[in-house]
């Protein structure tokens, strides 16, 4: 099993839940600081490799001649790796014969809000960049690689050690300026639950869009809310507002119940994983 972006929050998760589940793994760095990061998975190979680079690419490949790919590597504010990136690796899994299963990590931002709710049949409308790069790595997945598997999801959350919960507490420290959105509600998902869900897609003939999200549709005040309670920090302190931009996208919920049908994983709401220990 070959994961890319395997030094990111996902990607880590993912190479420790698959060596448990008896995979031999090859993680992929995009820099140094990422190697770093991505050293202590014990038993699992690492290969640095940039999405903007073919040969990379295709060393990579042949190299560590993966069964399955699970492509979980982004940038937000970079076109050239989350949508040509990720293009470019799908085209190098079509052109390889026999070409190995990709598994493709995307994102409720390719979606507007305009719906509210959005099934697995839901086509793109997204309306900031990174929506449109997710959206169009889709496209070229879905076109290149018709038997691989686009799986959305939602914000993700851990166990202290994720963006959002790291925001929670500087948020309340006073050392960070910001406000928590009321108005801007996701379906976040436990980064172990997302990981679980991505290993049972990458080894079963599944295919096209799934959804793998969390079942409670929260916003992001009270998803802070939840986290600042379960840490024991005074939620009291975090500042609520509402987005700046009201053509962003507002209330996004990812309906992913035709997949949690195919799931022995179950994806659990934020109430649930976040509940007081």
């Amino acid at each position: 099993m070959l994961i890319v972006g395997g030094s990111g929050f996902l990607g880590r998760e993912l190479a420790l839940r698959a060596r448990a589940a008896g995979h031999d793994v090859t993680a992929t760095y995009a820099t140094t600081t990422h190697a770093t990061r991505a050293e202590d998975v014990p038993g699992v190979d690492r290969l640095r490799m940039d999405l903007c680079s073919a040969a990379e690419i295709t060393y990579v490949l042949e190299h560590s001649r993966p069964d399955v790919i699970v492509n979980a590597a982004y940038r937000k504010a970079d076109w050239a790796v989350t949508a040509d990136g990720a293009i470019r690796l799908a085209m190098a899994v079509a052109a390889s014969h026999p070409g190995p299963r990709l598994v493709h990590v995307s994102s409720d931002a390719v979606f507007s809000g305009a719906d509210v709710r959005y099934d697995e049949s839901a086509g793109p409308d997204p309306v900031t960049a990174y929506g449109a790069a997710k959206a169009a790595a889709e496209t070229a997945v879905r076109l290149l690689l018709p038997t691989a598997v686009i799986a959305r999801t939602s914000l993700i959350v851990g166990d202290g050690d994720s963006v959002h919960e790291k925001a929670v507490h500087e948020l309340a420290a006073g050392g960070r300026e910001g406000v928590l959105f009321m108005d801007v509600v996701r379906c976040p998902v436990h980064v172990t639950d997302l990981a679980l869900a991505l290993l049972e897609l990458a080894v079963s003939d599944h295919e096209g869009v799934c959804h793998l999200a969390g079942t409670d549709a929260v916003s992001r005040h009270e998803l802070g809310v939840l986290i600042a309670r379960r840490d024991g920090v005074d939620s009291s302190r975090l500042p609520a507002g509402r987005r700046p931009d009201p053509a962003s996208p507002g209330d996004v919920r990812l309906d992913g119940t035709r997949t949690q049908r195919a799931l022995r994983t179950r994806l659990r709401g934020a109430r649930e994983f976040l509940s007081v220990r």
